[in-house]
């Protein structure tokens, strides 16, 4: 059985960041990450991130990527583990996993659990045709593999995911023919729906899919208006011809490992669904394991980025490691987090966390 000090199950945005601080403040870490490669999200998204100069603003997602993998290849006390996916965590802590193709037995003294999410879907006729994809695959055919995933595009959601895969995909040549959104007004930030209008697409609040056409493959999409019970409209129907519906609704958080710990879970809406109780520091309710990211509920990644620090700390000062200026540096990323949550944009954020999160250190059961 492999033994290990902190073990942090995901190599994105958050999980990385949880190693760093980790590691730097003296543990072994051992990274297990399910894909060929680290960085998660990070290495899809080619557009430059807001926020602060801490949360690299200005600096493009893959660029991001590299930073946080050279920081983590000059630490000598980290392991990492690729192809690697967790099956189980255990009551005596013992964790699963099968790693190219072996099973293998992990004893962590520490977990941090930065699964991420998986994308929602939406149900409608033949919403099972070639060439309906998630914004999150068509990201990775585009930007990680360089494959065109059609010629003319349909986009649903205009929340930040849907318009910046929207721009993404005019930037490799495809024609996006219009964004429909269900809501009433869009949902993503005014930057990113102003650069896709400025290019002449459109954008339909208060739509969404009637129907998908095609026989081998998809040819057209109907779309049609929603009253404001979300009732479709007669006689409000639209028709595209495309071959690529790109469906970006939302995410839902990858808490499964959670669920099987034993940890505290609530269903809160405005987090993505299902999602842990946790303390400030994000331990969860099972004593040593801590969460980072979007399985803490559905956020930016600079927001994963700055609670996988958090975590990161948390878990190497609950090891007994002493670190210079503790205090001040849990502060300022707490400080940051409520920063990246503030104004209208956050209120959501700040609603569902208030249901999950105990103002303590201790939340154990």
């Amino acid at each position: 059985m492999k033994q290990v000090e902190i073990l942090v199950v995901g190599g994105g945005p958050a999980g990385l960041c949880a190693a760093i601080n980790a590691a730097q403040a003296g543990a072994k870490v051992l990274i297990l990450e399910r894909d060929e490669k680290l960085g998660g999200q990070l290495i899809k998204q080619t557009h430059m991130f807001f926020g602060s100069e801490k949360q690299h603003a200005s600096v493009r997602g893959i660029d991001i990527a590299r930073i946080l993998l050279d920081r983590i290849h000059e630490l000598e006390n980290i392991e990492i583990l690729v192809n690697a996916t967790v099956l189980a965590i255990y009551d005596d802590g013992v964790v699963n996993g099968e790693i190219d193709g072996k099973y293998v037995k992990i004893k962590p003294q520490k977990i941090i659990v930065s699964t991420g999410a998986s994308e929602k879907t939406l149900a409608f006729p033949n919403n099972d045709l070639p060439g309906i994809y998630g914004a999150g695959a068509v990201q990775t055919l585009m930007n990680v593999y360089g494959v065109k995933p059609g010629n003319s595009v349909l986009m649903l959601g205009a929340g930040n995911i849907g318009l910046i895969v929207s721009y993404q995909l005019m930037q490799a040549g495809v024609k996006v023919k219009a964004i429909l959104d269900a809501a009433p007004k869009i949902g993503g930030y005014l930057v990113h729906a102003s650069k896709v209008r400025r290019m002449g697409v459109p954008i339909y609040t208060g739509y969404t899919v009637k129907e998908a056409h095609g026989n081998d493959s998809l040819e057209r999409v109907t779309i049609v208006e929603l009253d404001e019970n979300w009732n479709q409209v007669d006689g409000t129907e639209m028709d595209f011809d495309v071959d690529v519906l790109c469906i970006s609704v939302g995410l839902s958080p990858l808490g499964e490992l959670l669920w099987q710990a034993g940890c505290e879970m609530k269903y809160v809406g405005q987090l993505g669904g299902f999602v842990p109780v946790r303390t400030e520091m994000l331990e969860t309710t099972v004593e040593g394991i801590f969460i980072a990211g979007d399985v803490c509920g559905v956020e930016e990644a600079t927001s994963a980025m700055v609670e996988g620090y958090l975590a990161g700390l948390a878990a190497a000062e609950s090891l007994g490691y002493e670190m210079e200026n503790l205090e001040e540096r849990r502060k300022d990323y707490l400080n940051q987090l409520e920063s990246l949550r503030s104004g209208h944009m956050g209120d959501s954020i700040r609603l569902g966390l208030d249901k999950v999160t105990v103002r303590s250190e201790v939340v154990k059961t």
